[in-house]
């Protein structure tokens, strides 16, 4: 790419006359601003005391010099301390003969025999059903792993599943106090949400016997302590560790009813792992861990027979990692599956996709992990990423107030239908290819809103606003891109154009030229979006060359040209765009259809 050999050649040019040393990486081009003419632009300010010259001076030198060693350099101009340089439409017009034809154009391959990126991300727990929180957790793990492979990276997808604990046991005991032998069969409900019924129905109880202690005069704390349920789950939880067959018999049974509704809900997303881990697997060699880290003195035991690692020297606290009565917690299992990992994959990296409200918990990770005297702990990476919030607050699973995820896209399928007729896009389309396009259309709405948005920000989903088809919306992309194919169609197979032919010796107009300069962004897009764990500046990259290509549409006639070899150029572009708005839906995960 161009803007490389600019800053290769910068780099010789400033040791040649200045004998300052900078490295290619190091030199920073930034896009040259609408305002003024160019294409890329150097600020120089960085260069003026080594160089002992003015500004405008040190632009004019470095400008001359550049321009001599780079052929396809137009022409350059200087405003105050910034270098514009213009490229020619030549190399413009050769990229778009090189690439044209590039399916995969933006996209890197993974080399052979590359050290695995392992992703974790969605991490359920087997009380209750997939809401909002989960599919910003699925979706931004799901596109941050096909945007590190976009980067060539070898990515492996995982994930742990949260199948034992106190809050699997509150649903157990619910369901054996209140079930009446209820089953997603015999009740129509599916598997994980009859589950999470139960959890909620826990809490209730759990509550009632909480204020019941409290008005007996017992404090909050020993109440919600002491309250029978809660006694009788932790009890249960302790029997499920020394393996009693009923309980786990009962665990089975309900694991399996929420696994069966958890991988419809993850068909339905499009989200998918090549493998699955489970805490009820891991816990064992977590606690194993634990004894290396007592034998080690490394950790300490409590008089209570608590096990706790002191990380006060380290600026945190001391955290538990066994409780008093043998079992374990969430880290005691992050730490086995940790060494798990690493050990089965030999990972470049472990990334763990996780919401911000356990950043302390990746932060004790690591150090435990450290002091343990693993050398690869530095490997772990926490994807920390906002919260999802609603217009009237946070959401609680255990008080049922969630918006959960087969609902939300159902109801985004039947808006997706009603804004489709709305507009006529689907009125020459079978009822199959309806419904193909209404589910391809809601995903594409959910996905783009919440991708769009930065990671680490917290969002407000408004379900209303993601649909659109203008503004900033999936369903804008998606038929910008059934635009352009539709064009590219009727040019190859109603006017018999050869898109295959050379073009060069054009003179390109401005928007062709900004049409061509987006594409040429998109391989340092991709690059930059990886390094930042970034989704949002795919998607962001994908919105402005749709605007870029809708206002190139506008303005500039494409199968109406009377030129021949015009029109193909332009039809060229326009697959070109295609491809672009493609590849980086595909990281996003989301569909573009070919006509609507």
């Amino acid at each position: 790419m161009i803007e490389h050999r600019l800053q290769q050649t910068i780099g010789e040019v400033l040791a040649s006359l200045y004998n300052i040393e900078a490295t290619a990486d190091s030199i920073v081009l930034q896009t040259t601003r609408k305002e003024f003419e160019g294409d890329f632009t150097l600020v120089v300010f960085p260069y003026v005391k080594q160089a002992r010259k003015s500004p405008e001076m040190v632009a004019n030198e470095i400008g001359a010099a550049v321009k001599e060693r780079i052929a396809e350099i137009e022409s350059f101009n200087v405003v105050k301390g910034f270098l514009n340089f213009k490229i020619g439409d030549a190399y413009w017009l050769q990229f778009v003969g090189s690439e044209k034809d590039n399916a995969t154009f933006g996209i890197k391959q993974c080399a052979a025999g590359a050290a695995p990126v392992v992703v974790e991300y969605s991490s359920p727990n087997t009380n209750k059903p997939l809401h909002l929180g989960h599919i910003r957790n699925n979706l931004l793990g799901w596109s941050v792993s096909n945007l590190l492979a976009a980067n060539g990276h070898n990515v492996k997808k995982v994930n742990l599943v949260n199948d034992r604990g106190i809050h699997i046991c509150k649903s157990m005991l619910a369901w054996q106090r209140y079930g009446n032998g209820e089953t997603p069969e015999s009740t129509g409900i599916k598997g994980d949400h009859l589950v999470g019924k139960y959890y909620v129905e826990f809490d209730k109880h759990y509550k009632e016997e909480v204020r019941q202690l409290m008005e007996q005069g017992r404090a909050e704390e020993d109440a919600k302590k002491e309250a029978p349920l809660m006694v009788e789950a932790q009890a249960m939880l302790k029997k499920w560790e020394e393996g009693d067959k009923e309980i786990r018999d009962l665990w089975n049974m309900m694991n399996g009813w929420v696994y069966a509704g958890f991988d419809e809900t993850y068909r339905q997303m499009g989200v998918a792992f090549d493998k699955v881990y489970y805490e009820s697997q891991t816990y064992l060699l977590g606690k194993e861990l634990v004894q290396k880290g007592l034998d080690m003195g490394v950790l300490f035991r409590k008089e209570d027979g608590s096990v706790w690692c002191d990380l006060t020297g380290d600026g945190l606290d001391q955290k538990l990692l066994l409780r008093r009565d043998g079992t374990s917690v969430y880290m005691t299992q992050d730490l086995g599956t940790a060494l798990l990992r690493h050990n089965e994959f030999g990972a470049e990296r472990l990334v763990y996709v996780v919401g911000n409200e356990q950043d302390y918990h990746f932060k004790v990770l690591k150090l435990v992990l450290s002091k343990l005297g693993f050398d690869w702990a530095d490997k772990v990476y926490h994807l920390s990423y906002g919260m999802v919030e609603l217009p009237n607050g946070k959401m609680k699973s255990r008080e049922g107030t969630v918006v959960d995820a087969d609902d939300l896209i159902a109801e985004m399928e039947k808006t997706a239908e009603e804004m489709s007729k709305e507009h006529g896009k689907n009125d020459d389309m079978s009822q199959e290819e309806q419904k193909q396009l209404y589910h391809m259309l809601a995903l594409g709405a959910l996905k783009y809103f919440i991708l769009k948005v930065d990671p680490t920000k917290t969002m407000l989903f408004n379900p209303a606003e993601s649909i659109d088809f203008n503004g900033n919306t999936g369903p804008f992309i998606q038929y910008t891109h059934a635009r352009i194919r539709s064009i590219v169609r009727k040019g190859i197979e109603e006017q018999n154009l050869d898109l295959s032919q050379t073009i060069d010796g054009m003179s390109l107009t401005e928007k062709e030229r900004e049409i061509i300069k987006s594409l040429h962004d998109l391989p340092s897009v991709v690059e930059q979006a990886a390094e930042n764990y970034s989704p949002a500046m795919i998607a962001n990259y994908a919105y402005d060359l749709c605007k870029n290509f809708n206002s190139f549409y506008q303005d500039t006639p494409i199968l109406r040209e009377e030129n021949g070899r015009l029109k193909c150029f332009r039809v060229q572009l326009c697959q070109m765009v295609s491809t672009a708005i493609r590849n980086t839906m595909n990281i996003l995960g989301i569909e573009v259809p070919e006509r609507m």
